[in-house]
């Protein structure tokens, strides 16, 4: 008997790809549900879009990251470490996300370099308490 479900799923494996195929990889549906909603109605979406929108939008999200992350990893295994520079150079010819990504990461080394300041500050103060 031929199982029509079986030629599906092996057809959306990747040819030549070392990755495995979506159907080996069980996800949790639904886990950026309401923050895909919020995002959708700040770029002028309906305050409460369909399920099926948010679910759709979701798939298309998760499955974009993990082609990144998955093309990250081998350009990481030559060196045998995931960077962070990495990500940006798969991304270096979509400059607004290029441009947002790099902004994010300054942002966030200023954050980190302001808690620390914060936490030099609070020991000094109870060290003269």
């Amino acid at each position: 008997m031929h199982n029509p479900t079986a030629g599906a799923t092996a057809s959306k494996a990747k040819v030549g790809s070392s990755q495995p195929s979506e159907a080996s990889f069980k996800r949790k549906r639904g886990v950026f549900q309401k923050d895909l909603q919020h995002m959708m109605y700040g770029f002028g979406d309906d305050p409460n879009p369909l399920p099926e929108t948010v679910a759709l939008v979701e798939d298309i999200v998760v499955e974009y990251v993990t082609d990144l992350v998955h093309k990250a990893q081998d350009i990481a295994s030559r060196r045998g470490k995931l960077l962070t520079e990495d990500f940006l150079f798969l991304i270096r010819k979509d400059l607004p996300k290029l441009h947002r990504c790099t902004e994010l990461l300054s942002m966030n080394e200023e954050l980190k370099q302001a808690r620390k300041a914060f936490e030099v500050d609070e020991e000094k103060l109870a060290t003269n308490d």
